[in-house]
């Protein structure tokens, strides 16, 4: 007698990957050989350190550490949901396991390993989950996939992602289609994020991001240490990542003179007020999203100017940390449902194309007539094993509700170590 487990709707390896938000599961009897129905417990197997889980009979519900079910004789799936314990992330792929126990024996009649798989702060990351993401982002640099995600980052885009209600959508979706490539790669790698309001300087190590340099007359060229592949980096057909720093990175948090001291974590997640509304909060694009690119020299650093940044892997760790707000910001007032008036912006009067809920998003849409840029380049938002959501051509309204709050369907298929899920 043997009982097998599938996660995400697939009994692939790739789709054994959970986060805070239930995922759905099934377990069913293989082999019974005719006998009645089997009561069996499932149960996170007991490790010190690594990712943990617990389990759900239904949705909405309260996470347990052990989860009895009778599966039936005849083979047919029992539907549950698993999600990550908060606060037990993993550091390695499949290094939790499910157990599947049968209760009169106790004995373990099914097993099946998997990933508790959480966007980290770069400060907390091992130097194994460090090398993972380093590895495979090198790896996709040498892909011309790539370089479709620089053309997507450009002065003619500049209306499609900034300066409207769209930007913090339009950046989530950026960094999603990033990140499945770099999954397809390497599944267990996850975008980290730089915490900007305080020193990183594990973020800026040679063996990381690079060394970067705070004198103006020095080469604006980042160092890497032998081993990091970053070292062999190429944009546009050139060479390196040039970044000139105006704080000192391994002991200082970032500064920008143009927009003055960066806002705090705190200082963000307070600008929707009064209200709890979007309106306001995402006055964060100046500061301190701006701050964060502004706090390297004008010029010399391709993080500083926006149609340049993606030509730095930094890029995307300073805006997984403008989402991680985003998120946190949406976890603190429930800001999930797009039919609240404080989760996005009215719709009346209509703002620009692509800044409104309903709207499609450039370039995943296609849409090259005007007021859209005249190319779209990359084609559709890579597709994930674990969810169909936000589908190939995304909606502003398709990237809000992002773990599946409020329609589970529609979760991403990412968290942040730092912001729970909850049903509200």
């Amino acid at each position: 007698m043997h009982a097998e487990i599938t996660i995400n709707g697939s009994a692939d390896p790739v789709a054994r990957y959970v986060g805070w938000a239930p995922v759905p599961a099934q377990v069913r009897l293989a082999n019974s050989a005719g006998a009645g129905p089997v009561a069996v417990t499932l149960r996170s197997r007991n490790t010190a350190t690594g990712g943990q889980v617990e389990f759900y009979a239904a949705i909405p519900g309260t996470g347990q550490a052990e989860l009895s079910l009778t599966l039936p004789a005849a083979g047919t799936p029992v539907d549950i949901f698993i999600a990550g314990k908060w606060g037990r992330p993993s550091s390695d792929d499949g290094d939790v396991a499910v157990d599947v126990i049968e209760s009169a024996t106790d004995q373990v009649i099914g097993s099946i390993p998997l990933m508790v798989r959480i966007r980290k702060d770069a400060m907390a990351m091992t130097n194994a989950e460090r090398n993972r993401f380093r590895n495979a982002f090198a790896r996709f640099n040498i892909d011309e996939r790539y370089n479709d995600f620089r053309a997507a980052h450009v002065e003619i885009s500049d209306f499609e992602m900034h300066k409207d209600a769209g930007f913090l959508p339009w950046h989530r979706a950026f960094l999603l289609d990033l990140e499945r490539e770099l999954q397809g790669i390497d599944p267990s790698v996850a975008i980290p994020y730089w915490q900007w309001d305080r020193p990183a300087p594990a973020v800026f190590s040679p063996h990381f991001m690079g060394f970067t340099s705070q004198d103006p007359s020095a080469t604006p060229a980042v160092r890497f240490s032998l081993t990091n592949p970053f070292q062999f980096w190429v944009t546009e057909g050139v060479p390196g990542i040039d970044r000139v720093s105006l704080f000192d990175t391994l002991t200082e948090k970032a500064s920008s003179a143009i927009f003055g001291p960066i806002h705090t974590e705190a200082e963000t997640l307070d600008l929707g007020e009064p209200g709890a509304l979007y309106a306001q909060f995402r006055t964060m694009e100046g500061n301190p999203h701006g701050g964060g690119h502004a706090s390297f020299a004008r010029g010399p650093s391709f993080v500083e100017n926006p149609f340049t940044a993606p030509r730095d892997p930094l890029f995307f760790l300073l805006h997984a940390n403008v989402d991680r707000l985003w998120a946190k910001w949406q976890w603190i007032k429930h800001r999930f449902d797009v039919t609240h008036p404080g989760t996005f912006e009215p719709a009346d009067p209509p703002r620009r194309v692509g800044h409104n809920l309903e709207d499609t998003m450039w370039p995943w849409n296609g849409v090259t007539e005007l007021p859209r840029p005249p190319t779209a380049p990359g084609g559709t938002l890579a597709p994930s094993p674990l969810t169909n959501a936000p589908g190939p051509c995304p909606r502003v309204r398709d990237v809000i509700d992002y773990q599946g709050v409020h329609a589970p369907p529609d979760r991403l298929g990412y968290d942040y170590d730092d912001v729970p899920f909850q049903f509200v």
